[in-house]
Order: C-alpha cells, then structure tokens, then sequence
C-alpha cells in the first residue's frame, strides 16, 4: 500500500504526486545513476516497491544497457521506465534533433511519473546531465517537469575542486522555481580525498542551502549486485532512508 504523503525514501513530503523523487546533477558523470540505484536499493530493502524513469537516454544504442537497466542490476527488482533513447551522447534536445526522433516533454516527463506513483511507493526521476539540460527545442527541462510534479529534488554533485560553483547554481535556480532541494549527495567518494574534496564536505551544505546526505564509495557502481544492495544504505543518511551518519563522515574526512 502506498503511502499517500511519503516520497518513500523516509521523508514526508507536500507533493502534487506523492512518492516522487527527482535526481539530477551538478554535471555529466557525476554519479547520478549510482546514486539512483543506491536510494532505490534501501527502498528496497525497507520493504518499498520502486519504479524508476529516465526521461531521456543520450549516447547509448538500442541493444545497449542504459541508466535505468543499470538501476536494475545494481538495485535489484526495480521497475524501469525509459520514454526515448537517442545514439548520440549530447544533450537531449540535440540528440532529438540530429536523430529525427521525437523529443522529451516535460509534461510527459510528470505524466510517466504520475502513472508509476499510483502503484509504486517510490518513483526516481533521473535527468540527464544537470537541471537545465534541455530536453526539447522549447526549452523544456527536468526543472520543469519537478514544478509539474510538485517533486523534491536530489543533488549529486563531483566531490572536488570547482563542484561548489555548480552545487550552488543548482541550489539557487531550485529555490527561484519554489523546488525543494532534499539534500546533496557526493556521487563519488574517492579512497584518498584530496584538500579540495575534503574542505568541500563542509561547504556543501553552505553554498546548497541543504544537508549533505550521503556520500557513495568511488567504484561502487563496479560492484556485484549482491555487495551492492547489502552495503547502499551505510552510503545514505536517514533522508533517504539510510544509516550514513553525515556529521560523522565529515569530521572524519574533512580532517
């Protein structure tokens, strides 16, 4: 049975579409995928059904595996949703153009979404690249589609030298549109964090305007499924339903 008021990752939530949570990123490789399947992963193991859309699938051919099959194998039974798939690695409304095929419309983008939450605890919106990549020639974006849906968003920023600039755009352009940030999470945690990653634990939550709210191992998309599942929820803080204690995790690498 759903939860009519929770997003699913363990905070209520005053959304249009209850149980929706949006992914996006400060920038292309980022960690965003990751960082999907490893919220969906404790959803999961809290006992939640979890669906997640990808609006638009850049640079990948059509036997190819792309973000939301990746979500699979990493996370387990999730339900995955993919509205269009272009070859091209370029930003959505590009791809479209250049391959003849139709564009992403945010409104579509919310529809998909609202389709899945009416039988899904959880459903992850994964963007493409950062939050206003553009997903068709009118400038539509996954901005867009989060306002239609009246959805939180996620941040998953590159832990170091030159991610605060774009966490805090992100932060800012957010809080202009009315959208709630739930936090950042460093999509990628390096084993031997240099001086800029370890001051930028701190900064995070200055220049966001939000808790820092987990941070994902280096390589851990290269892990068995099996390793995966078990240790995701020491990766994410009680936001999004994990153990990871952010406080704690700073002060011990920020030092």
């Amino acid at each position: 049975m759903r939860r009519a008021a929770d997003t699913g990752t363990g905070a209520p939530e005053a959304n249009r579409v209850p149980g929706v949570l949006v992914v996006t990123g400060t920038g292309t490789e980022v960690g965003k995928t990751v960082t999907t399947a490893a919220v969906a992963a404790t959803a999961l193991a809290a006992g939640r059904s979890v669906a997640v859309l990808k609006p638009a699938q850049t640079g990948v051919l059509a036997e190819e595996r792309g973000d939301a099959d990746e979500v699979v194998w990493l996370a387990g039974g999730v339900t995955a949703v993919e509205l269009a798939r272009y070859p091209e690695p370029l930003a959505p409304a590009t791809a479209a153009r250049r391959s003849g095929l139709a564009p992403v419309r945010p409104g579509a983008v919310a529809e998909a979404a609202e389709k899945l939450a009416t039988d899904h605890d959880l459903v992850l919106v994964e963007g493409a690249g950062g939050l206003l990549v553009r997903f068709d020639e009118r400038g539509g974006t996954l901005a867009d589609a989060a306002a239609l849906l009246g959805a939180p968003v996620l941040l998953v920023a590159s832990a170091g030298l030159g991610t605060l600039n774009a966490t805090e755009l992100t932060a800012r352009e957010l809080r202009s549109r009315g959208l709630r940030l739930t936090g950042v999470v460093v999509g990628s945690w390096p084993a031997e964090p240099d001086l800029a990653s370890r001051c930028n634990l701190c900064d995070f939550p200055v220049v966001a305007g939000a808790p820092l709210v987990g941070a994902i191992p280096a390589g851990a998309g290269a892990r068995s499924p099996a390793d995966f599942r078990a240790q995701a929820p020491g990766w994410l803080g009680p936001e999004l339903g994990g153990t990871w204690d952010g406080r704690s995790f700073t002060e011990r690498e920020a030092s």
